[in-house]
């Protein structure tokens, strides 16, 4: 342990053998992660934890999660998190310290937000109290029988349920066994049927957890446009319920959405996430401090139709999905004696901007129909323009009735769109929360400036259960290198590649081949057509099967490369100046020349790891793309780093393998040694990891095979892959392997 490390250890305070052995692999992923004051803070915490007296558990647990945990959802929870542990040392459920913090990182994976969190564990204090059990008239108290089981099932019921549901399925077990211990259990376990009927009953909607990552790409791909999805909860505000906003450090929105008026819960996100990128695009704050609530609304009423009109310009299907999103106020609805219309004819403006066959007769309302789009005819507009039409509208149709306390609310509630905070700028605000928010938003910005991470399970071979959302997948295209060392590559083994079109050309797809006696097809197979005519004239029954129909004798193979970039690939051959990599660029190179000559699809892949927080799988050649230049130049720039969570890279390669469409989906993995990786102690956790994945990839029709170049492969590789296997004893021989193996496979 170096120095700096032993300082930290020192702040640690602690003499459990089995911390010391992890605690540099878990400083370095919290050094990476946190702040130099949450640093402290970390320290600090995990210090109380190692004296509590229950272990080196609950110290264990939290130095592994709280770091991911406090990159996802923030640092400043910890004091909560802390609270809570102690409300539970104090109580007779000491015990669920530790599978509390060992679930805490999942289960913030699939909050995404402090509140949210915050939210959870209100649940388990609210939870611990009412099912801790106290004999009348002792002092003795009795553990809650379910809380070590909720904990236990807590990341599996929030990947079905929003918070909201998850309060409501934790209040129904508490009211109805919070005096029968062994039920209590039974429902907390998810072990009864009521505790699934439940389930099935609050489970609804789209959770955003869910499709954020399609949400992400929809911003990327078609707004070209980027930020942080940060869900929030709208089960715990009865009184108001919040709506979805942008600030600096992110997007809001509900954690939750319902199919609604015949849209699905994702395309109501679709349009939501359309409506922040106009304003963000095309929105500019207002001073608002001489201006009226009324004339506020009406401005933020006519700029959100302009941004959306300004979107269906650019695509206009969207039309239809703001029309069927958007309420269609009744013209006489609001009485005007008795209430305020104001918000019902903001509502039924808004509604005519957007829809060109409103059937509304009012003539002021049809006049500035008129006026707004003449101003959306002119070449560029602004949200000044908006703003001056609003307030047009307003001093036009104000009513001494609009001042009344009763408000007309029927049918004017447009729920996909934002809260227009952005749209207002106040005299008083200083530049200091400005600057904060700058500075905030710099701390918070992802690094790696790619796609969204993928969390996937991970099987834990001594519960026979898997860990959810334990490995996170960062993917990206492979950085270029110069395409002529691939074909100098090639040149060099000019002599293997005549060799190989030779095997080439035998299982190349034939051409066309003929099949007969069809009664339907794609033209007339004239000799057994002239056969049932004569059959005919001579008074027997013509055979009706005079067509023909053409196939090809083809090939229909998926084929995804995987290879291994660990460190290890830096290694001499034995015997050789090369490295194990450069030989598999060889190796590679060749077979990707030979399946571009088969004209399989082919994809070619690497990763490599460092802790299951960051699995880096590259992508070198796509199913689409050409073995040409570009692919060239990635697979020149191979580099080996780190070590070897070869699950995780599994199950990502399958997501997109299984989408193939083919009769035949092959992956191929090439490695140089176990699975592995640094912050995993016991050596057969991931191979029975990797061992799983194969499981579960034969499932989907995926079939797997691995070429190992490690001597010592026959100690583990069978307990991963069965028979399919091969291994490379002479490395220097893997340009000419590979590829014939590639074809005995698919002969």
């Amino acid at each position: 342990m170096d120095e700096s490390m032993s300082a930290y250890w020192a702040r640690l305070d602690t003499r459990f053998p089995q911390v010391e052995e992890v605690f540099e692999a878990c400083m370095a992923d919290a050094l990476n992660r946190l702040s130099p004051e949450g640093i402290d803070d970390f320290l600090e915490a995990g210090r109380a934890l190692g004296k509590l007296g229950r272990g080196a558990d609950p110290l264990l647990a939290f130095l592994e999660a709280w770091p991911s945990t406090a990159q996802t959802v923030g640092e400043r929870l910890l004091p909560a998190v802390m609270a809570l542990v102690r409300r539970l040392q104090k109580s007779p459920n000491g015990k669920a310290i530790a599978p509390f913090l060992q679930t805490l990182a999942p289960v913030a994976q699939r909050l995404q937000s402090d509140a949210q969190l915050q939210h959870y564990l209100e649940i388990v204090l609210e939870l611990m109290e009412r099912t801790t059990r106290s004999i009348h008239g002792f002092h003795t108290t009795y553990p809650s029988p379910g809380l070590p089981d909720f904990f236990a099932q807590a990341p599996a019921l929030l990947a079905r349920l929003d918070i909201g549901g998850l309060r409501k399925w934790v209040d129904y077990g508490v009211r109805n066994y919070a005096t029968h211990p062994e039920r209590q259990k039974d429902y907390f376990s998810l072990q009864s049927a009521d505790a699934r009927a439940v389930l099935q009953r609050e489970r609804h909607g789209t959770l955003l957890i869910d499709v954020e990552r399609k949400l992400d790409l929809y911003l990327r791909g078609l707004w070209q446009d980027a930020d942080l999805l940060i869900p929030y909860s709208s089960a715990f505000d009865e009184l108001r319920k919040p709506v979805p906003y942008y600030d600096p450090l992110g997007i809001r929105l509900p954690d939750v959405q319902d199919d609604s008026r015949g849209v699905t819960g994702l395309d109501r996100y679709r349009a939501t996430l359309a409506h922040i990128v106009g304003h963000r695009r095309w929105s500019t704050p207002q001073i608002a401090d001489n201006w009226s609530p009324f004339q506020r609304m009406a401005v933020e009423f006519i700029e959100d139709c302009r941004i959306e009109t300004l979107l269906i310009r650019e695509y206009p299907g969207l039309r239809r999905l703001f029309l069927a999103l958007h309420p269609r106020p009744v013209e006489d609805a609001c009485d005007p004696a008795t209430t305020s219309c104001l918000r019902h004819r903001l509502a039924m403006l808004s509604r005519a901007l957007l829809d060109p066959d409103h059937d509304y007769r009012d003539a002021d309302l049809n006049d500035f129909v008129a006026r707004f789009h003449a101003l959306l005819g002119r070449a560029e507009t602004c949200t000044a323009d908006s703003a001056a039409l609003a307030i047009a509208y307003v001093a036009r149709t104000r009513r001494a009735s609009d001042q009344f306390a009763r408000v007309h609310f029927d049918d004017t509630v447009i729920d996909y769109r934002d809260d227009n905070r952005h749209l207002w700028r106040f005299i008083e605000d200083g530049d200091e929360e400005e600057q904060f928010d700058d500075n905030r938003r710099t701390q918070t910005e992802d690094p790696l400036q790619g796609l969204p991470p993928r969390h996937y399970p991970e099987w834990d071979y001594t519960s026979q259960t898997y860990r959810p959302d334990w490995a996170c997948v960062y993917e990206a295209l492979h950085p270029t290198g110069q395409a002529a060392d691939i074909d100098r590559l090639l040149q060099k083994h000019a002599m293997l590649a005549k060799r190989l079109k030779k095997l080439l050309d035998l299982l190349k797809p034939q051409d066309k081949v003929r099949i007969r006696y069809q009664e339907e097809g794609s033209e007339l197979d004239l000799d057994v057509a002239i056969r049932s005519l004569i059959d005919f004239k001579g008074g027997a029954a013509p055979d009706p099967r005079i067509n023909m129909s053409h196939t090809t004798a083809g090939r229909d193979i998926a084929v995804t490369l995987l290879l291994d970039l660990s460190a290890s690939l830096n290694e001499q051959v034995p015997g050789g100046e090369q490295t194990i990599l450069e030989l598999s660029q060889e190796a590679v190179s060749l077979l990707a020349w030979a399946i571009d000559r088969l004209g399989d699809p082919l994809a070619i892949s690497g990763f490599h790891s460092n802790t299951r927080h960051d699995v880096r799988y590259l992508h070198i050649k796509g199913f689409g793309e050409h073995w040409d230049d570009t692919v060239k130049a990635r697979l020149a720039a191979m580099q080996a780093g780190y070590s070897t969570r070869m699950g995780a890279a599994l199950r990502h390669a399958a997501h997109y393998l299984g989408a193939r469409r083919s009769d035949k989906r092959l992956l191929l993995i090439l490695t140089d040694g176990e699975p592995s990786d640094v912050d995993v102690q016991d050596a057969r956790l991931l191979i029975e990891d990797a061992r799983q994945a194969v499981k579960e990839l034969d499932r989907e029709g995926i079939f797997t095979y691995c070429i190992s170049l490690d001597p010592r492969a026959d100690e583990y590789v069978s307990d991963i892959f069965g028979r399919r296997y091969t291994v490379i004893d002479n490395i220097r021989r893997l340009p000419e392997k590979l590829p014939e193996l590639f074809m005995a496979l698919t002969r």
